[in-house]
């Protein structure tokens, strides 16, 4: 409860600031009395917060959770900018400044590139946090939270190694395997050196994941437990061998 009501208080604190800068430098040049055009940007920027607990959810969490960063904020601003477009036509028509319908698209563009910075920089943001908050957690929350980015059969799965395929990184569970969307870097980030390494440019593999090694051709493998093959390279085969893994 004190936390919603915390998160509340920040969102009405962030519309006031920005609705009282626009009322400062007159965007558009409404007319009307100051109080007036400060409750039209009041408004206007709390729908788009309000949508936001809406489209925010359903778009990063839900529908696209696997998609690209990119086409999620893309599509999130998309959907933010509809109903912020229609709140502030309603107002421009109250203070005698009605749109046209040959300058609606125009204005929409203009809510649109506001919301791409809004959604963009929200997005920033929640990754910085979570990955402030990871410093600090144990390895096994570390795991935890990497999983809640699989399908739920995967949830309290052991993950004994990580692939990168082109975008894509290939999770090996003793559950099987899944792909998701993500850069290596940004898993290897997220799940901590206490839970495993990284053994090649395109591999992370966990402590518990390893059952086997292997020498083929001079190159060495550590063999997982689903019998799979993962590469060590010479660049990290000396970290491998602190880690007791070869």
């Amino acid at each position: 409860m004190a936390s919603a009501l915390k998160d509340t208080a920040k969102t009405l604190g962030i519309v006031t600031l920005l609705a009282a800068g626009f009322t400062w430098f007159g965007v558009y040049g409404t007319g009307g009395s100051v109080w007036l055009r400060f409750v039209m940007w009041f408004i206007t920027m709390l729908v788009g917060s309000v949508a936001s607990y809406w489209v925010v959810p359903f778009v990063f969490h839900t529908n696209l959770k696997t998609a690209h960063p990119a086409l999620r904020i893309l599509v999130a601003s998309l959907l933010l900018a509809v109903p912020v477009t229609l709140t502030l036509c309603i107002f421009l028509a109250v203070l005698g400044a009605p749109l046209s319908l040959r300058s609606l698209p125009l204005q929409f563009g203009y809510v649109l590139a506001v919301c791409l910075v809004v959604t963009t920089g929200g997005f920033l943001f929640d990754r910085a946090r979570r990955l402030a908050e990871l410093e600090d957690a144990e390895p096994e929350d570390r795991v935890a939270g990497f999983l809640q980015r699989l399908p739920v059969k995967y949830r309290g799965a052991d993950i004994w190694a990580i692939s990168s395929e082109d975008h894509y990184l290939r999770v090996h569970t003793d559950r099987g395997e899944e792909l998701i969307l993500m850069r290596l870097a940004d898993a290897v980030r997220e799940l901590g050196e206490d839970n495993g390494l990284q053994t090649h440019r395109s591999w992370w593999v966990s402590h518990q994941g390893v059952a086997d090694t292997r020498r083929t051709n001079g190159k060495l493998f550590l063999i997982l437990k689903s019998g799979r093959k993962a590469p060590v390279s010479r660049t990290y085969q000396s970290s491998v061998r602190a880690a007791g893994l070869a």
